[in-house]
């Protein structure tokens, strides 16, 4: 019979998981007792938070759920935020947590924290483990649920009794049979009903426009949403999650929409009389005040998850399904429109749109360094953005490829890249995998360069760096008239003292005139990198 913390690691091995990010403590040691018998690699982070978003890196690369483990208490605590950060964004985790023994739950003794209850409102399903017997069954309905219907984390927290104790029955995953009452998550294409309410009221439309989100992306949909909009010439824009459903130099694709996004893209929405939004809440970043937008046009909302579905924006018809299945469908379709003046008339609006942003020309345009970084980067390459103004530029100016742009949007949790890119490179260690940061970012996570160095990651970082907490900085200059107040961030670290500790390579950007010739450099280096491109902190400025 095995133990616990045996059964725990073949659980793992049965659903076919290779490497898993963690901290360990006492009260999560039997566990890494049970990995030293492994071929699951263990990837030690720095810090606890940087498991979960290493996690989050590497479910999104390959598109199954990724396990972080920690210790009981401020092991488990520490890791909140990236659970909250995954729940937000629809991202497949499986965190494993130690707990004190059973008999000492509820006394408050040494490292003790209810984080089942902590991380109610920001995970899909918690687990107390109370029984060793249980868990196969556990981890079986744990994969289950984080990986179908709206996907996100699930946290397992097993006493260290528990994961001591050995089975009285005999370890058979396999054979397992999900059964959760109450939980039938859609997998199929969606209500017959509704499907012809969609055709009718695409059919019906002279100025049809697609709003795709995160979810287009989780649900694997991205090919049959574009051929979706080329066979029937419907135009497109996305939310910041939804960057990479359709390529930039795609003739139908009409940018990001919000308040951070393309003015085109915006009056895209504004100018359409049906809304198809599909995979995405579109919640205040996208739309400032849904409910105008509410009484002008007709809205289609399609999306897995019921509880999204007029969240934000009442929706005409709602159509519930998987993005995949429904859009499969919806090719089959008899949908007979004519779009060719409105898709001109887009066009129009595109390429008369200014940009009336001021950069500075004595320090590195952020514009021109993404642009830049993201054209010379691999086709397949994965780019990814950590939060502030940073985020900004480049979900505004990546040029998608067939590659990937990964960042936060729901949680906007700073420090969010360095840690999501060590699991991403190390999910596709043969794609080129970039990091880009602020200098406030980068200083959250930058202890986690040891983590990349120590496993053999050639991680690529870009720090962004301007000296301040940019997007703080912005707000506090538009909406408290410049009475700024804790945003300097001085002159320190000195980032080439920072990339020798770490034994990597530095480039140092100083001006636009540079900016071609270090990323080539950046780009070509086959050890890991540290790239600092200095601009100015007033960017942005209108």
């Amino acid at each position: 019979m095995l133990s616990g913390a045996q059964a725990m690691v073949k659980c793992l091995e049965e659903e076919g998981i290779k490497t898993v990010f963690g901290y360990p403590g006492v009260a999560i040691a039997p566990f890494y007792d049970g990995l030293h018998d492994s071929e699951i690699e263990h990837v030690l982070v720095r810090g606890e938070q940087s498991a979960g978003h290493a996690a989050s890196g590497m479910a999104r690369i390959s598109r199954r759920p990724a396990v972080c483990v920690t210790t009981s208490g401020p092991g488990a605590t520490n890791l909140i935020t990236a659970l909250a950060t995954a729940y937000a964004d629809s991202i497949p985790i499986i965190a494993i947590t130690g707990q004190v023994d059973s008999s000492l739950l509820g006394r408050d003794v040494f490292q003790e924290a209810d984080i089942t209850g902590a991380t109610e409102s920001f995970t899909k399903y918690r687990y107390l483990v109370n029984n060793v017997n249980d868990i196969p069954r556990i981890f079986k309905e744990a994969f289950y649920i984080a990986n179908t219907g709206r996907k996100g984390p699930v946290l397992i927290d097993i006493p260290v009794d528990i994961q001591r104790a050995m089975m009285t029955k005999e370890f058979n995953y396999s054979d397992i049979e999900v059964r959760i009452r109450g939980y039938k998550p859609p997998s199929a294409g969606g209500n017959r009903q509704q499907m012809r309410k969609v055709v009718a009221a695409i059919n019906k439309s002279k100025h049809p426009l697609i709003c795709a989100g995160g979810g287009v992306i989780l649900g694997n949909g991205e090919d049959q949403v574009t051929r979706f909009c080329e066979k029937n010439q419907i135009p497109l824009v996305h939310t910041m999650m939804g960057m990479g459903v359709m390529p930039k130099d795609h003739p139908l694709y009409f940018g990001m929409l919000g308040n951070n996004g393309k003015p085109y893209a915006n009056k895209a929405v504004s100018k359409s009389d049906l809304l198809i939004i599909v995979g995405a809440r579109v919640a205040d970043r996208a739309v400032a005040k849904p409910k105008n937008l509410e009484s002008k046009l007709k809205i289609i909302h399609i999306d897995i998850d019921t509880a999204e579905i007029g969240k934000n924006l009442g929706p005409t018809i709602p159509l519930v399904g998987d993005v995949r299945d429904i859009f499969s469908q919806l090719l089959k379709e008899d949908i007979h429109i004519d779009t060719t003046d409105w898709v001109k008339e887009l066009e129009d609006i595109k390429h008369g749109t200014v940009d009336s942003r001021v950069f500075s020309s004595e320090l590195v345009n952020p514009n021109l360094l993404v642009q830049t970084l993201s054209e010379k980067m691999n086709e397949d390459a994965i780019y990814v953005a950590d939060v502030g103004q940073n985020q900004l530029w480049s979900a505004d100016n990546y040029v998608m490829k067939k590659g990937r742009f990964l960042t936060t949007g729901g949680m906007g949790t700073m420090g969010y890249s360095i840690a999501a890119a060590i699991g991403a490179k190390m999910c596709a260690p043969d794609r080129q995998v970039v990091a880009v940061c602020g200098d406030g970012a980068f200083q959250m996570s930058m202890n986690e360069l040891a983590t990349a160095r120590v496993n053999d990651v050639p991680l690529k970082v870009v720090i962004v760096r301007n000296r301040v907490l940019g997007l703080v900085r912005e707000y506090q200059m538009n909406t408290y008239k410049s009475r700024y107040e804790g945003i300097s961030l001085y002159d320190l670290p000195r980032y080439d003292r920072i990339a020798e500790a770490y034994d990597m390579e530095y480039l140092h950007i100083e001006n636009n005139s540079e900016v071609e010739q270090q990323v080539e450099k950046f780009l070509s280096m086959k050890e890991p990198c540290l790239m600092v491109a200095e601009v100015d902190d007033e960017n942005n400025v209108k």
